[in-house]
């Protein structure tokens, strides 16, 4: 999968994608990092790319030409390159579901925004959607860009070196991940539960299943309105949790 992101500090975004997982996958092909330098667009010879706001106000906007020139140069090297994201606070908020749809894309272009934003031309004239990883304001979209761009990759074939993992986290199923213990089984008096030990495979899977439900309940209950639960599940809830299952 190839993601293309215009900004104005590529180095930032390399580094900080340059590690673990994700850098693996660069280095093995599946992962590709186009970055493009928006200062490169810039025709003052000072390579300034912003400028005070029409109307005034504090800050500085982004200018639009060096944002589409860029935009364009990437066009016509790549011009497969369909869905045009900026990273806004304005735009819909990233969850799973978005997450899965832009992982079925060959190839993303993200726009990433500085100071007071960018030209609203650019929004009007290239950009197909505005993304937004939670509801506050970042010194720029870079961070934001790493977010989106870490977990679209881990649903990429062969990213991930176990083909199940990405299928059994948090938010996958609609609920919260299960706990997660390693050796030892014993840690200063603290105790893996019985179950896990076991080797029955049948009674970890429901005793999982059930840590997710209570996990869920009781860290992010507003979730369960939306998770696909069983008749079973709504009993477990209503008993265990005292969640009102007529909710749900």
């Amino acid at each position: 999968m190839r993601f293309h992101v215009l900004t104005l500090f590529p180095e930032h975004i390399d580094e900080g994608l340059n590690s673990s997982i994700i850098k693996r996958a660069r280095e093995n092909g599946l992962i590709d990092l186009n970055l493009v330098n928006i200062r490169d667009f810039s025709k003052n010879k000072h390579k300034t790319v912003d400028d005070y706001p029409y109307g005034g106000g504090a800050g500085m906007v982004m200018q639009a030409g060096p944002i589409i020139d860029a935009y364009a140069q990437v066009k016509k090297e790549y011009p497969n390159v369909k869905r045009v994201i900026y990273l806004s606070p304005q735009g819909q908020t990233l969850n799973q579901e978005k997450v899965l749809e832009l992982a079925q894309e060959d190839e993303l272009l993200f726009i990433c925004g500085h100071y007071e934003g960018i030209d609203e031309r650019v929004i009007e004239s290239i950009v197909t959607e505005e993304l937004s990883i939670g509801d506050y304001v970042l010194t720029g979209g870079e961070m934001a860009a790493m977010v989106v761009i870490d977990a679209v990759s881990r649903h990429v074939e062969g990213v991930l070196s176990n083909s199940v993992s990405a299928d059994v986290e948090s938010f996958d199923n609609g609920l919260l991940e299960y706990p997660q213990y390693t050796r030892p089984a014993d840690y200063e008096g603290q105790t893996v539960p019985d179950v896990l030990l076991s080797g029955n495979h049948q009674k970890i899977e429901q005793f999982r299943h059930e840590q997710s439900l209570i996990r869920t309940a009781k860290k992010r209950p507003d979730l369960l309105r939306y998770a696909v639960l069983s008749q079973e599940d709504k009993i477990f809830l209503k008993k265990t949790c005292h969640i009102d299952t007529n909710m749900l």
